[in-house]
């Protein structure tokens, strides 16, 4: 049976001419010793900063690197690029409009493929959101957080990402639990949650405090348990 992983990202901070131990981490995961890693820039309407912060972030030594552009595709058989890959990283920006437009182009039908077939997933932000049911965003209002409904769910339940970057998200992540949102995992910037198939595997930070939390409603109380995180070297 093949291993199945998400690597989902609170956020990652810049690493200052350094590969991010998050990275570091996703790249363990891999069994290759030069792994296929694409970029998904689709949240950010495929701009080319996203694009250049992608090739900083993951050494050219160790990788072989690719982009899946949509806005202006160059890649006919997005599913069988996809499966080709050893890592796919899905970057920030407006989860809702990546995930119409992922819709339009077959990439949420051909993600679950690779990652079904043993593709290492991870992202940040829109990159971490994007994989459960639901999650708050500012996809629709750049100065107010909202929640949002369809995600891919792959994973079960809901997400809050930077949840100890932005003063919106741990109010609002509470207030929608406490009103019948589904318990999820709120992961602060420079923190990650490993899930193996959908469990959680490994709460992982690059810092001392950044962490992951599992957030329910319990009676009438909405209850944030911190998960046991390693600190990687």
């Amino acid at each position: 049976m093949v291993d199945k992983h998400i690597v989902t990202f609170g956020g990652l901070r810049p690493s200052r001419g350094k590969t991010h131990p998050l990275i570091s981490y996703v790249l363990s995961l891999s069994d290759k010793d030069c792994p296929k890693v694409c970029f998904i820039p689709t949240a950010t309407g495929d701009s080319a900063a996203s694009i250049v912060a992608f090739y900083d972030r993951f050494p050219a030594s160790d990788t072989q690197r690719s982009h899946l552009a949509l806005f202006n595709r160059t890649i006919y058989n997005i599913e069988e690029y996809l499966l080709d890959q050893d890592i796919i990283m899905v970057g920030g920006g407006n989860t809702a409009n990546m995930l119409a437009t992922w819709r339009v182009h077959g990439v949420d039908v051909a993600l679950k493929k690779a990652w079904d077939s043993g593709v290492i997933i991870c992202g940040g932000s829109a990159g971490s959101l994007c994989w459960f049911e639901c999650g708050t965003t500012d996809s629709f209002n750049l100065n107010e957080l909202e929640p949002l409904h369809d995600g891919l769910g792959f994973l079960a339940g809901s997400h809050c990402p930077h949840y100890d970057g932005e003063a919106q998200r741990r109010p609002l992540y509470h207030r929608l639990i406490s009103e019948g949102f589904p318990p999820g995992y709120a992961v602060d910037d420079d923190a990650a949650v490993h899930f193996l198939g959908k469990d959680v595997h490994k709460v992982i930070s690059s810092r001392e405090n950044p962490g992951a939390y599992y957030v329910q409603k319990i009676g009438n109380d909405v209850i944030e348990t911190p998960l046991d995180t390693t600190i990687l070297d």
